[in-house]
């Protein structure tokens, strides 16, 4: 099983949400993910200020094998975006978790993080993937 840090959140599309505390969340790809996309050539992270809903594809990530969509896992404002992911893409298959986020939201309504998956709900979906 690959890392999947119990302080974060999680959805069914392998994206892990980090409470910023301030009504914002970075936003990244899991472990498992990354692995299944394999090396990981080029991000295209979100404009600045676009708003997104829950589940909206929000950003892409292309590997060697497949490029992917990357949702909104909440509904907010994107705030910030990785620019170091132009240069060093591959930071998200070393560093999921750390240097490989990919955007930060200020969300529209925090309560919301409740419906995400905690890390065992997470590991669970994995399984029942395998």
């Amino acid at each position: 099983m690959n890392a999947v840090p119990t302080e974060l959140k999680y959805t069914k599309s392998h994206e892990w949400v980090r409470d910023n505390g301030d009504g914002t969340v970075t936003v990244g790809i899991t472990d498992h993910a990354q692995e299944a996309l394999g090396d990981i050539v080029f991000v295209e992270t979100p404009e600045l200020g676009r708003v997104v809903m829950t589940d909206e594809a929000t950003a892409v990530v292309e590997s060697v094998k497949a490029a992917s969509d990357i949702y909104a896992p909440l509904a907010g404002e994107v705030i910030e975006a990785n620019q170091q992911l132009a240069d060093t893409p591959d930071a998200i298959n070393s560093s999921p978790y750390a240097a490989g986020w990919i955007f930060r939201l200020k969300l529209n309504d925090v309560n919301a993080l409740a419906n995400l998956l905690d890390a065992a709900a997470y590991e669970q979906v994995v399984a029942d993937e395998n």
